[in-house]
């Protein structure tokens, strides 16, 4: 078993910035791909990135490409997601996730057996 809390939500305005962290406790948290993913009202769950479990591979969303950076400091158990030109479409509960070996499932936002509460990230226009 692997728990997963995030943190670090909140209201910004659009073109802002935003860092958020996802703590892990239980095993080995350096054994797992570790993605974001987010959901807004109305819509389905979207995978936002992932890093594999040396953070030397990182895959992301078209939509938040060049505006958003996955890392993972596996001494201290936690990925974050540094959010950056946010837009008000970036609005969503942000969701941190964690899954065994890397691969198209990894990147494609399947197959993912841990996850977070969420954390609300609401951005003003």
């Amino acid at each position: 078993q692997v728990q997963l809390v995030e943190s670090g939500g909140g209201l910004v305005q659009a073109g802002g910035s935003l860092r958020l962290s996802c703590a892990a406790s239980g095993r080995t948290f350096s054994r797992y791909v570790m993605g974001w993913f987010r959901q807004a009202p109305g819509k389905e769950r979207e995978f936002v990135a992932a890093i594999n479990w040396s953070a030397t591979r990182e895959y992301y969303a078209d939509s938040v490409k060049g505006r958003f950076t996955i890392s993972r400091d596996n001494a201290k158990n936690t990925v974050y997601l540094q959010m950056n030109s946010l837009k008000p479409e970036d609005t969503a509960v942000y969701f941190c996730a964690a899954r065994e070996y890397w691969g198209p499932d990894a990147v494609a936002g399947r197959g993912y057996d841990y996850w977070g509460q969420g954390t609300q990230v609401t951005v003003s226009s």
